[in-house]
């Protein structure tokens, strides 16, 4: 199963002078924990709940402050074509909760998060379960 039969390709991105009060605020709206910062539909960063968390209580940065000034510049992508079993290693291996999904031209279309992941996951051990307790049934 490829990711982009299996998610939905809403991702919230901003771009890289986007004000941190509206990077929150997109982040508040849409109840998630990243915005990717996006030139021309491209992936150039990446900021976090945390990174804004830091940014603003930590560092001293205000509302005002652009995103390009606390994004995380080394975006991990993904490509759309990458299976789920794939990207549930890359996550592991990479350390990252949340993945930009690209197209064939780097392009994002969509965002792969663990919790995604262990939904999916989740919805097909059940599947399995099922078919065991119906076979189970039949003997």
């Amino acid at each position: 199963m490829e990711l982009g039969s299996l998610l939905t390709p809403a991702v919230i991105s901003a771009d890289p002078d986007a004000p941190l009060g509206l990077v929150a605020a997109l982040m508040k709206d849409h109840n998630i924990g990243a915005v990717v910062i996006a030139e021309k539909r491209r992936p150039v960063g990446i900021v976090t709940d945390r990174d804004l968390a830091l940014a603003l209580g930590a560092n001293g940065h205000s509302l005002n402050t652009p995103a390009s000034e606390i994004m995380s510049r080394h975006v991990l992508a993904i490509p759309e074509s990458t299976d789920l079993f794939a990207a549930t290693r890359f996550l592991r291996e990479k350390g990252v909760r949340r993945l930009p999904i690209v197209d064939a031209d780097d392009r994002l279309v969509g965002m792969v998060t663990l919790d995604d992941l262990l939904v999916i996951l989740g919805r097909e051990m059940g599947n399995i379960a099922e078919g065991i307790r119906t076979e189970v049934h039949v003997r």
